[in-house]
């Protein structure tokens, strides 16, 4: 397993981070999410993301129980704030001050830690002011209690304005995690440059698109029984997007390029996200250890020029690239 430097930060994260969105508390039952955390520990997976709203906080408990005993300062583990938590009132949600307090508090008690090492806002939030929000960030720091900040689906002007504050608050936004993959590029135009040019890394959800880039969905095909495409919990609604024949037909069109690398389809995605200079990490989820097992043989992976332009040519216009599709709710959700 390689690791990358997060942003212009000192720390170090896995190329592959272990993340348990869809998984843990919801679609996995507990044994397996902790083999399938055992199975990234035994890969030299370090990183690992998860979220206070993720199966009502039955995520953040599952990952704290699978990491319990484990050293605590090898490890990686990333959490994040903004969508509704406990029992959704006007305050359970959003990035006020008040909002991010307790949900930090809420977040080391279920994740069995004296502290998180990256602490993220979870989308940007229109109903508090920008000065709170990063002030609120800045004491949890100060406090301990996180040692980096970053942010998910962030503008390339919401992270520059964010980052103006950071600074003069005497810290620094270190990465962005929106979702990235070869279907799905709208933060090459604008988030990206604007990301170098503030020592800003991505670390990068859905790869492999929901699992639609493993190829295991076929046009004309009903989905195979027990895949995300069949889970009425939320892998079929965030899946449906890739569903058509037409685009089934183009992922197919990538399968003699991973044969030709020696690479499953799932690796060549992971490895094709891990090309973008400006992505330090890549997150995968599983249900089974044996997909861990898999994906984790992207790290390291180099790919040629003329491999980009075979896939390029292959997904052709399925490929979506409008900056316009990173947006968070105008409103606090509830």
């Amino acid at each position: 397993m390689e690791h990358r430097y997060l942003g212009r930060s000192g720390l170090k994260v896995s190329e592959i981070t272990y993340g348990n969105w869809l998984t843990h508390g919801s679609q996995v039952e507990n044994d397996a999410a902790a083999a399938c955390v055992r199975a990234a520990l035994d890969a030299g997976i370090s990183t690992f993301d998860t979220a206070d709203a993720y199966a009502g906080g039955a995520a953040e408990t599952v990952l704290g129980e699978a990491l319990k005993g484990e050293r605590r300062a090898s490890l990686e583990i990333l959490t994040k704030v903004y969508w509704p938590t406990g029992p959704k009132g006007p305050n359970d949600s959003g990035l006020s001050r008040k909002h991010i307090m307790e949900s930090i508090e809420g977040s080391l008690r279920r994740l069995q830690t004296d502290y998180v090492d990256l602490y993220q806002a979870h989308r940007f939030d229109h109903e508090t002011p920008l000065e709170e929000t990063i002030q609120a960030f800045a004491d949890v720091v100060r406090s301990g209690k996180a040692l980096y900040i970053g942010v998910s689906e962030w503008t390339a002007q919401q992270l520059r304005d964010g980052q103006a504050l950071a600074k003069e608050l005497g810290f620094s936004l270190v990465s962005n995690q929106p979702q990235y993959s070869m279907l799905w590029r709208v933060i090459e135009a604008e988030v990206v440059p604007a990301s170098e040019e503030l020592g800003i890394s991505q670390i990068v959800f859905s790869p492999i698109a929901q699992g639609a880039l493993t190829g295991k969905y076929r046009p004309g095909a009903a989905p195979p029984a027990g895949s995300r495409a069949t889970d009425e919990k939320g892998g079929a609604t965030m899946i449906q997007r890739w569903m058509d024949d037409e685009t089934l037909t183009r992922i197919q069109a990538l399968a003699p390029i991973a044969s030709d690398l020696g690479l499953s389809m799932a690796q060549l995605a992971v490895a094709w996200v891990l090309q973008n200079a400006n992505v330090a990490s890549a997150i995968i989820g599983a249900s089974r250890p044996e997909q861990v097992t898999d994906n984790v043989k992207a790290s390291g992976v180099r790919l040629e020029p003329d491999v980009l332009k075979r896939i390029d040519e292959a997904l052709g216009d399925r490929v979506e690239t409008d900056p316009a599709k990173t947006q968070s709710p105008s409103t606090r959700p509830s």
